[in-house]
């Protein structure tokens, strides 16, 4: 792994994942570290914003999902690889890295704490766990299967509220909404493989998001034994990093307070 110095304080590297993709990784600030799990059509890039709030107190690593950005892509896809991936950046942020995932990105978080993977407190924002949330990432799957990227892409802003016009990604990222369809299983909360999650997690929604996510945030935060829910008022699944990132530090700064005194 080589890493090289950039503008802003940023650092740029690269580790290899089990099964041998090279995945990237951005590395903001110095502290405590923190690896943000980006959500569907996005990449370490759209994290910057937050990561660049979070910097003056955490070694921020935000990076790349598989097939996104700098990083590769082996195939055939599992769930499995993507965890791993995350085990190797985990790996490379520091030992008891925290994490925090948006949307689909929390939901692989959980996943992987709920795998094994050894890692700190974990915050999620919004994971997307409902039957209808997960019927549209199948249907943007199948057309996918069908090479219908346009189509595909246009179903699944259409779901998240996001006008087409007004998203600018590229367009290879729209392959990879099958990736989050898999990640989001059937769409239910896996209470039962959830049970066994021993991390301290915070469940933050947005207060003026659609009814069903906050309903879906307090069905997560009851399946999981260590976790406490809060909603932030007036946010929406777009969440402001300025509104966001000081409940992450109080968060994260209170789990460091609690390991210190156990």
């Amino acid at each position: 792994m080589d890493e090289v110095k950039t503008t802003l304080s940023t650092v740029r590297g690269r580790v290899t994942s089990r099964d041998g993709t090279t995945i990237a990784y951005e590395r903001h600030g110095d502290g405590p570290p923190l690896v943000l799990v980006s959500g569907a059509l996005c990449t370490a890039a759209s994290e910057r914003p937050l990561a660049g709030l979070l910097a003056g107190r955490f070694s921020v690593v935000a990076y790349d999902r598989r097939g996104r950005g700098a990083s590769g892509d082996t195939g055939p896809y599992a769930v499995e690889r993507e965890i791993e991936d995350l085990a190797a950046v985990v790996g490379e942020a520091g030992s008891g890295a925290a994490l925090h995932g948006v949307g689909t990105g929390g939901a692989l978080a959980l996943a992987a704490v709920a795998a094994g993977l050894s890692a700190g407190p974990v915050s999620v924002y919004e994971p997307p766990y409902s039957a209808e949330d997960a019927a549209r990432h199948g249907r943007a799957s199948a057309l996918l299967d069908r090479g219908r990227r346009g189509a595909a892409l246009d179903l699944f802003l259409a779901g998240s509220g996001v006008p087409a016009e007004a998203w600018r990604g590229p367009e290879e990222l729209v392959s990879t909404l099958a990736y989050d369809h898999a990640v989001l299983g059937d769409g239910t909360v896996p209470e039962r493989r959830f049970a066994g999650v021993h991390a301290r997690v915070l469940v933050v929604d947005g207060g003026a998001s659609p009814a069903w996510t906050r309903r879906a945030a307090r069905a997560l935060t009851a399946a999981l034994p260590r976790a406490r829910h809060r909603t932030l008022t007036g946010q929406t699944h777009e969440v402001a990093p300025h509104v966001l990132a000081p409940v992450l530090e109080e968060f994260l700064a209170e789990e460091r307070e609690t390991s210190g005194a156990s």
